[in-house]
């Protein structure tokens, strides 16, 4: 067979992932500036001004939303994949530092309040993901300290004055743009002033080291954390299985009916100061004026309500509803931060569950022996990992849905695109699988944006490993779904039904599966129009449109299938 697979062609990128491999072999610290040639000249499409003299404000906020607010203070970062790495290679209990966490990236990290961040990593794609993040962070500081080393704007730093004419004079007195500095100062909120005097002060120079780093290393640390959810619900290892991969809220919130029951309390909470804005869509959707779901917009407004100094009682009351609808949060307290869903399908609650779900004959599931596991989706290759290790430990598995953002190189936020094709860069497998579902399933469920089944999606080794000439070449070839996970798990998938580890560099048929298998992405990123993606609103709505259309679907799904099985 002919084999038409997107050739990249881009030396640059293989050149910078072997540097930083090679490099993190060193038994010891290795300097991040040793790698800001090759970053640079990698060209990625989210660092495209690298080597100018300006600052490239938008690689800045993105690296800063992925990296935890005390990266101000730290110097030294070290990676490993379990608490015994830390240790035993002299490091110490990292869990007894203070824990804390990126707003933009899901990954256990502690500081030790001097200079040092230690983080958990799940995969390879964790070192993939932090090594250009720290060195465009690098970058984009020390363009930053030389702009703030005149006389007049370190004397203005002393006691800046904050305000919209604040923000003018500082961005005339370092000379980039006033929406710039107001960009910045929306991200960085409070510490935006602290960490313009930090920069100000001194050069960033990481240092940054890798323990161990093995594939047995990344199992070890698997089995320990699904060591956790055994411990938590034995049944998992007797009972049959629909594996999820999707997030921690959507498919626990339309089976627990919490959101829908308290109404009331949502609305009320609607009239405090910060939700001005949420208050008059609400009203808008009452008097149908905006076609939003009723129970997406209470889902999202729930978010957060238990964020919120009066929603402390509302978390309490949600766990017990959660546990009185056969939901059990099994929280990772051990190495990587991925949460576990466990869902119970006969001890849900009929007339709780979101009315979308009510499918004919779900009061038959009360019968069924059946679980949902939902992991809240993993980075990259930890995806292979996972699921290779756990599928091996349920009673049956029945179906494996992936649900996740992506960014689409042929279509608007918010739109569902349903591949059925996936190259997998990691791999370099071009995998062929029939999707359970089809534009059909999801259509009706979307408010704001367009389903496109039949599409062909990549799997991407990380974030910042992309340029302009990679997304040209994979456009060109059809390939229009950019994503991290599908392509691992598809990996692991052929090795629960074949009798062989995956192969590399082919065509790879994945019909004939003996369970179900559906993916589903939305797009969440738009790069060839400017990187727009869903952070840029201020409500979330074309976020929360299309992950309640795929989760409603991916239930339908399940349901459906498990009333056929115990009807035959």
């Amino acid at each position: 067979m002919d084999r038409q697979v997107p050739r990249t062609g881009s030396e640059e990128i293989e050149l910078y992932i072997r540097t930083y491999y090679s490099l993190l072999r060193s038994t010891t610290d290795v300097s991040v500036r040793s790698l800001e040639e090759v970053h640079a000249n990698m060209g990625s499409s989210l660092h495209l001004a690298a080597r100018a003299l300006t600052p490239d404000i938008s690689a800045l906020i993105y690296s800063s939303l992925r990296l935890p607010e005390c990266i101000v203070d730290v110097d030294r970062v070290v990676l490993g994949q379990s608490l015994w790495a830390f240790i035993k290679r002299g490091i110490g209990d990292i869990e007894t530092w203070q824990e804390v966490a990126a707003k933009a990236r899901r990954r256990r990290s502690f500081f030790d309040g001097e200079s040092t961040l230690a983080c958990y990593i799940g995969s390879r794609s964790d070192i993939d993901d932090m090594v250009p993040v720290l060195t465009a962070y690098q970058i984009e500081w020390n363009k930053l300290h030389r702009l703030l080393q005149g006389e007049q704007v370190r004397k203005f730093l002393e006691s800046p004055l904050d305000s919209e004419e604040g923000l003018a004079v500082l961005a005339t007195g370092i000379g980039i743009e006033a929406e710039e500095v107001a960009r910045l100062r929306t991200v960085w909120e409070a510490d935006f002033w602290k960490t313009l005097q930090a920069i100000a002060d001194h050069e960033k120079r990481f240092r940054l080291r890798l323990l161990a780093g093995s594939l047995m290393d990344y199992r070890q640390a698997t089995q320990t954390w699904w060591e956790q959810v055994e411990a938590a619900v034995p049944s998992v290892m007797d009972r049959p299985v629909y594996f999820v991969s999707s997030n921690g809220h959507s498919i626990v919130n339309l089976i627990s009916g919490y959101a829908l029951r308290h109404e009331e309390d949502l609305v009320r909470y609607l009239e405090e100061p910060e939700c001005r804005d949420l208050l008059v869509e609400w009203e808008d959707i009452k008097a149908r004026e905006v076609p939003s779901s009723r129970e997406n917009f209470l889902y999202y407004v729930l978010k957060k309500f238990v964020r919120s100094e009066a929603g402390k009682q509302a978390r309490l009351d949600r766990a017990q509803a959660e546990i009185e609808a056969g939901v059990r949060r099994v929280h990772s307290q051990t190495g990587f931060d991925v949460e576990v869903q466990v869902f119970s399908l006969r001890d849900m609650i009929p007339d709780r569950i979101d009315p979308r779900l009510q499918v004919p004959g779900y009061e038959e599931l009360a019968r069924s022996e059946a679980l949902i596991v939902n992991i809240d989706y993993p980075l990259g290759m930890a995806a292979y990992v996972i699921l290779s290790h756990i599928a091996t430990r349920f009673g049956e598995m029945r179906g494996v849905y992936i649900m996740g953002k992506a960014a689409i190189l042929n279509g608007v936020l918010g739109d569902v695109m349903i591949p059925s094709v996936v190259h997998d860069e990691h791999s370099q497998n071009t995998y062929l699988f029939k999707n359970s579902f089809n534009a059909g399933d999801i259509r009706d469920e979307l408010v704001y944006g367009t389903v496109l089944d039949n599409q062909k999606a990549v799997s991407v080794r990380g974030t910042f490993l992309q340029t302009p000439q990679y997304m040209d070449v994979f456009y060109r070839e059809g390939y229009t779904d950019i994503e991290m996970e599908a392509g691992p798990y598809l990996s692991s998938v052929y090795e629960l039904f074949r009798p062989k580890r995956y192969p590399t560099n082919e065509i790879v048929n994945l019909y004939g599966l003996p369970f179900d298998l559906g993916i589903l992405h939305y797009a969440s990123d738009t790069p060839l129009t400017r990187g727009l993606n869903l952070g840029a609103g201020s409500l979330s709505y074309f976020g929360m449109d299309p992950t309640y259309a795929t989760s409603v679907a991916i239930l339908r799904r399940i349901f459906n299938l498990e009333i056929e099985q115990l009807r035959s």
